[in-house]
């Protein structure tokens, strides 16, 4: 019987089925040639463990909402315009995209249109097609020697970028995070701020994501402070360049032309106005259209999903630091770690306080662990602390946003140098009652352990039935609580016990077999020395954790 199943919302290619289905731990459910309502695209998703979509379609806020089986969305495709990130991560689905499966063929189609809109193409194309012949209508513009401007420099804006280099043109472009020597390398010259470019070319081509600071990045303003006769090209996202703005330059003479593949709206309405201009060129989002894209995207995306699955691999993630099967298995036990700290953490102060009033969370890294992945193993650490079995399900995915939402400002430090052991984690909570540390550690490849609390030093096992009791450390009082437990057949696998100083405050840790009954708790709270009891329950030693090694 598999253990997992894979709704495929889309056509794919045989080659990417093919993947899924020949796992076998792998059920895929097709509902690609279903033209599903919102209320069949939920119920479908709430019986799978993961999703493999594409544009056709749209992953909204209420399509989401209360999605607890699903655990994984893979788009077939760069854009996950149709995915609402901040809901997806709010029910800790993780969004993953297959941004090199496609990079070739859009770039080939940029280059495509840049070309046809320097030679007239389609124009001479029609008078063909009607009889006539006029070559000196159609007279174009060489590529060589002009300067091209592409705007975001990732994989299809570099890739354009090579082609045009190719065509001996000048390439500058717009990217803030590509760096200047990368840049060097493949003979672009750099360019921090779009305004100090866009004065300087013949031709640009727009590669960057959709977003807020995106959205009208080529309008109005900008195309007056260009050359006159330049042409615009548009293959990444409609709405990145003002629709009506390139209409108007166009129509005064302002730009040469432009062409677009992408539309705010798609398809456009029949009498857009952008359909009928002359000198620009409009395809129908054709950039990935190709028979090798589509089977790219397709292999892509379905290992991906069998990697996150199978693997526990995250590929291409959107909303998740990603991270390997190689990596996950370094670092998998300091996410157990955390996690388990994190329970401890809500527990202690659930029993406690009912209410803490948590203000801030800070999680400290120090020795071999201060090299790993620690803003993963801080995520789990927030899914324990948060996952108190009250309200929404919280998990490594939606564990910050949750934080944030609830006010918990979480500050986290690393120091690689080791101290009294070769990795520790660091805890403390700042809350209205004070504050409250445990550290853990790892011993040898598997053994968690509790080695801080409260500012006591100890050695307890960070699994299991914990019960914990403060206490003065007078004599007699250990096997007071032995024949408590003896009594009542709870049998003690562990102790450990943490002082400052003799007699003074101290604080103890009994691993017990089974959970105390609450007249266990209660006899041992009543002892003299005694001043508080709490009992943490904590996944098993080698348990999975929920949110990783069980997608169901």
């Amino acid at each position: 019987m598999s253990q997992y199943r894979v709704l495929v919302t889309d056509p794919l290619s045989e080659a990417g089925l093919n993947i899924l289905s020949q796992n076998p731990a792998i059920e895929i459910v097709d509902v690609s040639n279903s033209k599903l309502s919102v209320e069949e695209l939920r119920q479908a998703l709430s019986d799978v463990d993961g999703a493999v979509i594409r544009s056709g379609v749209k992953l909204t806020a209420e399509v989401l909402a209360g999605q607890k089986r699903l655990k994984a969305v893979a788009r077939a495709g760069v854009g996950v315009d149709n995915v609402d990130l901040d809901a997806a991560t709010r029910e800790g689905i993780i969004v993953m995209n297959t941004p090199g499966g496609n990079t070739t063929s859009t770039a080939e189609h940029a280059f495509a249109l840049m070309m046809a809109l320097s030679r007239n193409v389609p124009q001479a194309v029609a008078v063909m097609r009607s009889g006539g012949w006029d070559r000196n209508k159609f007279k174009g513009s060489q590529l060589s020697g002009k300067t091209l401007a592409v705007i975001g420099l990732g994989r299809i804006g570099i890739s354009v970028a090579k082609r045009a280099l190719a065509f001996e043109m000048n390439v500058i472009g717009y990217d803030p995070f590509l760096s200047e020597d990368r840049a060097k390398e493949y003979g672009i010259t750099l360019y921090r701020e779009v305004d100090d470019l866009i004065d300087k070319c013949d031709f640009i081509s727009v590669h960057t994501p959709l977003t807020d600071e995106t959205r009208n990045l080529i309008n109005a303003e900008r195309i007056e402070r260009m050359r006159p006769g330049v042409r615009v090209i548009n293959c990444a996202r409609g709405g990145i360049v003002n629709e009506a703005d390139v209409i108007a330059a166009v129509k005064s003479g302002k730009l040469a032309g432009a062409a677009f593949d992408v539309y705010p709206s798609e398809p456009p309405a029949a009498d857009d106005p952008i359909r009928s201009v002359p000198n620009i060129i409009t395809t129908p989002h054709l950039g990935a259209s190709t028979e090798e894209a589509q089977e790219a995207v397709a292999i892509e995306a379905a290992e991906i999903m069998v990697g996150f699955l199978i693997e526990k691999e995250v590929k291409h993630a959107i909303n998740m630091a990603p991270i390997s099967g190689a990596e996950l298995g370094e670092v998998r036990r300091y996410l157990d770690l955390g996690y388990r700290l994190g329970l401890l953490h809500a527990q202690l102060l659930e029993q406690r306080y009912k209410s803490a009033g948590l203000k801030e969370v800070r999680i400290s890294y120090r020795g071999e662990v201060a090299s790993k992945k620690t803003r993963l193993i801080s995520q789990a650490f927030m899914a324990g602390l948060l996952s108190s079995g009250k309200g929404e399900p919280v998990n490594i995915i939606n564990s910050k946003v949750i934080a944030q939402e609830r006010g918990i400002h979480v500050v986290e430090s690393t120091e690689e140098e080791a101290g009294d052991f070769t990795s520790l984690v660091s805890t403390t909570l700042v809350t209205d009652h004070g504050k409250f540390t445990a550290a853990g550690t790892v011993f040898g490849n598997e053994f968690l352990r509790l080695v801080k609390l409260d500012g006591f030093q100890l050695d307890a096992y960070l699994d299991g039935q914990m019960l914990i009791y403060r206490h003065e450390d007078k004599p007699g009082l250990i096997g007071f609580i032995g024949t408590v437990c003896g009594q009542h057949e709870v049998n003690i696998s562990h102790l450990a016990l943490g002082r400052q100083a003799s007699g003074g405050d101290s604080v103890a840790v009994l691993n017990l077999d089974s959970a105390p009954s609450d007249a266990v708790r209660q006899e041992i709270a009543d002892h003299l020395h005694v001043t508080g009891v709490d009992l943490v329950s904590l996944p098993k030693a080698g348990d999975p954790l929920p949110w990783l090694d069980s997608q169901s």
